[in-house]
């Protein structure tokens, strides 16, 4: 083995060499604008540039293949914010990469020198590598092949940890739920829906990394014992190499593929990519998760052919376009104060069932099945197989078909069977009374149908134009509220009074006001919407008002909550949000219901998530200042996303703390706040912390009429029960948690770190998300009150 040393010196100086090839500058002052589809930066080759690239209506700025039709990204800069129409980006004097609107404004920012030295140009290289260099200096200062996307090319080496996660969907290019990771004991792993390992593409047992070679092979290089283990067989590489373009991607299925495609084409019968090697081989409805909630996997002519289907009737796709997202209740949820059985009828399944997720499980025959899934408002969906009846949560979660003898039983609503089935048309005799019958009968319903979209259609193109003519006098405050980068629409109080049908239907209660739901007339009917109504009374509730419209109207990201628009008429001040259906974090955990642990697990990470790009990735730094479960709500999917931002800070470009009056709420304020100390991010990380361990736990807090004293406050009981590894007490009653308690050990370690006393041992939220994904060790942490101690 011992000549696999200087192969693999031979083999780094390749690619130094490579990357050292001539290249044409790009100066410093260079741009490129997205109204130009001719315009890029091209290697010299051609075979590579770097420009604006529109996928299904979304603009994205990245490195792309030139000479291949509709020209697929490799790499993508902005994926997680797509750029607004119009956008520029822009190689600057001190030798960053910047998105820029149409207006100018800074949207999106990348590349610079870490360490402080100087910029002189960028450069597309002909291996697919975006560089910007220094000349004093060898060694690029910034390249894209640090930091891959969704993709790696020939001559890239993922870095040990990094991960490459697959896309939303085929045309919404940001962080999907898949990802795969060269980790540190040697496996190439992928991971699926965030934190759960579903396979490896081999078990090596030793520190290594992955190596991908300029003629397509892909090794994990062990560098303890001097050993390369080649991944993809050689016979499978199209040769010679030299003519095909060869690339490798983790899919929207969550498998890594390496794929090739003919450069000249001319020689070739195929002009599309040709599979060579992947990580998954076996029946993709093996893999655990393969499909989304409510969904299930259905294998077709082969075994790496399948499809996900929803439950039918009743259920629909998340995304047409992309059916592993799941399906969604195309019903309401039951209310269970009015539930009553004989509203509902069950459909089944055969061949079905869902791991995990079942609250209660009887030994009786179908038929008695049936009917206590019925009597039981918390059961939409009963498993039954070998005269035992399992009744499930949802939403429903990793499928497994194929399973001999198990029927899926699942509820819908028998009065809307009109809607989820095919219509019933009744037998009706051909005579001349009855055809005069039909058309009387069916003339009226046509002519009522016609004038009731005629009407809608006339009071919607009225209240268009009325929208658009207005032009209200503001006044400078008024002006203030809407900076260039937001897109929130301005509502009369009339307008938000008449969809929430004068404010009748209440959700809830927040800082300085009342929110209600009401329903917004667009071109694809009647969506729900969430209407904030501060109120009047409320002492400085026009600062909160400000607030959050500046705040939230200015941040883009999956994990924080939508605003649609505002109100701000004479003393009327209401808030306009995306209506989510789940309601909030507080009713998911502490209900009469525990919840499922993964999902838990999951809607943690959304959170962390969240913060982080609040706190690092948003264009202004945010504090939040009032993290509690109440201001998590979750959409219809269970996706978390953090709202109320009333009470939230904004920091200056050049400002890491400030100082302010105590906010937040009993329990999840940090100590700082009472010492008189300046305020930084980590006042969120701290009120995480108190939310992590009542995520774990599925408990407040703070319960002081629990029996046992010692565990009426979580965060001292929890240390406790980690200082004596009793960690299974705090999961008690949920089996899920307690068949994962490397999990739990590590969500509990994380939260630990997160409530110190001294905010400068508590992590920043990218490293939280870093410590909850596995990317990074985490070390035992110190008891959270021993900073108070040190100070006595």
């Amino acid at each position: 083995m011992a000549f696999l040393a200087p192969l693999l010196y031979c083999f780094s100086l390749l690619h130094v060499l490579v990357e050292a090839q001539p290249y044409q500058n790009i100066t410093l002052g260079s741009s490129l604008s997205s109204l130009d589809s001719k315009t890029a930066w091209i290697s010299n080759s051609g075979d590579f540039s770097f420009g604006f690239s529109m996928v299904g209506g979304n603009l994205y700025v990245g490195v792309r293949y030139e000479k291949i039709p509709n020209k697929p990204l490799v790499w993508t800069a902005n994926r997680d914010m797509p750029a607004p129409t119009g956008s520029t980006v822009e190689l600057t004097k001190n030798g960053s990469l910047i998105i820029k609107d149409v207006k100018g404004n800074l949207f999106f920012e990348i590349g610079g020198s870490s360490d402080g030295s100087i910029i002189t140009h960028a450069a597309m290289l002909d291996t697919g590598n975006l560089v910007l260099q220094s000349s004093s200096a060898s060694e690029f200062k910034w390249q894209s092949f640090d930091s891959p996307t969704d993709t790696i090319l020939p001559t890239q080496k993922l870095a040990l940890d990094y991960k490459l996660y697959a896309p939303f969907t085929a045309t919404n290019l940001s962080t999907g739920r898949y990802y795969i990771v060269m980790q540190s004991d040697g496996n190439f792993v992928s991971y699926t829906e965030i934190l759960e390992p579903t396979y490896a593409s081999n078990t090596y047992g030793t520190k290594g990394r992955l190596v991908f070679d300029e003629s397509g092979k892909l090794s994990i290089f062990q560098w303890e014992n001097n050993k390369t283990v080649q991944l993809n067989p050689v016979d499978q590489i199209p040769s010679p190499s030299k003519d095909f373009y060869i690339r490798g991607t983790i899919d929207l299925d969550g498998i890594f593929r390496l794929y090739s495609y003919p450069r000249g084409r001319n020689n070739y019968t195929s002009n599309t990519w040709s599979i060579i090697w992947a990580t998954q081989q076996y029946s993709a409805c093996n893999m655990k998760g393969i499909c989304g909630m409510n969904s299930y996997c259905t294998n077709k002519t082969s075994n790496s052919d399948f499809d996900c289907l929803c439950l039918q009737p009743g259920y629909s796709y998340v995304d047409a376009e992309n059916r592993f997202l799941g399906c969604k209740l195309n019903f309401p949820m039951p209310d269970c104060r009015r539930y009553r059985a004989e509203n509902y009828v069950l459909h089944t399944i055969s061949n079905v069932n869902w791991n995990g997720g079942a609250y209660s499980e009887l030994s009786v025959d179908e038929s008695t099945c049936m009917q206590s899934c019925l009597d039981d408002c918390s059961c939409l969906v009963a498993v039954y197989g070998s005269s035992k009846c399992s009744k499930k949560r949802m939403p429903l979660r990793n499928s497994e078909p194929g399973i001999d003898g198990v029927k899926a039983l699942f509820k819908v609503p028998r009065d809307n069977n009109s809607l989820l089935l095919p219509p019933y048309l009744p037998n009706i005799t051909h005579n001349d009374r009855s055809k005069q019958s039909r058309f009387g009968v069916g003339g009226i319903v046509l002519l009522g149908i016609s004038v009731s979209l005629i009407l809608i259609f006339i009071v919607e193109t009225v209240t268009l134009i009325r929208i658009k003519r207005r032009i209200p006098h503001r006044s400078e405050e008024e002006e203030g509220l809407l900076q260039p980068e937001m897109q929130l629409t301005r509502f009369s109080y009339k307008e938000l009074e008449k969809v929430s049908r004068g404010f009748k239907e209440k959700l809830g209660s927040g800082s300085f006001g009342t929110v209600y739901k009401g329903m917004m007339l667009s071109a694809y009917g009647q969506n729900p919407i969430a209407v904030k109504q501060l109120d009047k009374f409320m002492e400085n509730g026009d600062k909160e008002f400000q607030t959050e419209v500046s705040v939230i109207g200015r941040t883009h990201h999956k994990n924080l909550v939508q605003l649609l628009g505002f109100c701000n008429e004479d003393s009327h001040r209401l808030l306009v949000y995306e209506y989510m259906e789940q309601g909030c974090l507080s009713s998911f955990l502490f209900g009469s219901i525990r919840p499922d642990w993964n999902q838990r697990v999951r809607i943690a990470f959304g959170i962390a998530k969240g913060l982080m790009y609040l706190h690092e990735e948003c264009g202004t730094q945010i504090i939040h200042c009032d993290i509690k479960p109440e201001n998590v709500l979750l959409d219809g999917n269970f996706i978390p996303k953090i709202s109320d931002f009333g009470l939230a800070k904004l920091l200056r470009h050049d400002q890491t703390k400030t100082n302010t009056d105590i906010r937040g709420t009993r329990g999840y304020v940090a100590p700082e706040w009472f010492r008189k100390m300046a305020i930084t991010v980590k006042v969120d990380v701290y009120s995480y912390g108190v939310m992590l361990l009542e995520i774990i736990c599925c408990r407040k807090n703070v319960e002081l009429n629990m029996k046992d004293e010692p565990t009426a406050i979580l965060v001292d009981w929890a240390y406790d029960c980690f200082i004596s590894q009793q960690l299974e007490m705090l999961v008690e009653h949920d089996e899920d948690a307690k068949s994962d308690m490397k999990k739990v050990r590590k969500m509990v370690m994380v939260a630990l770190w997160c409530i110190q006393e001294d905010p400068s041992l508590r992590p920043t939220m990218k490293k939280v998300t870093q410590m909850l994904e596995g990317a990074v060790d985490i070390a035992i942490p110190p008891n959270p009150s021993s900073f108070i101690s040190s100070m006595e």
